[in-house]
C-alpha cells in the first residue's frame, strides 16, 4: 500500500509538531529547577551570612 505525499507530509508535520512541543516542555522544565536552585543557594548564602558561617560561605 503506497502512502499519499499528502498523508507523509501530514504525518510528518504531526511528528515535528509534536517534537517541538515535548522540547518546549522540557526546556520550561529545566529554566523552573534552574530557577529554583538558584533560590536555594541564595537562601543557604543569607543564612549563612547571618550565622556567619565559614563553612557554606567558602563555597
Amino acid at each position: 500500500m503506497m502512502v499519499s505525499g499528502k498523508r507523509l507530509a501530514d504525518l510528518g508535520y504531526k511528528g515535528f509538531s509534536a517534537t517541538m512541543m515535548l522540547l518546549t516542555a522540557y526546556g520550561g522544565y529545566l529554566c523552573t529547577m534552574r530557577a529554583y536552585r538558584y533560590m536555594q543557594t541564595q537562601k543557604q548564602l543569607k543564612v549563612a551570612a547571618e550565622n556567619q558561617d565559614p563553612e557554606v560561605l567558602k563555597d
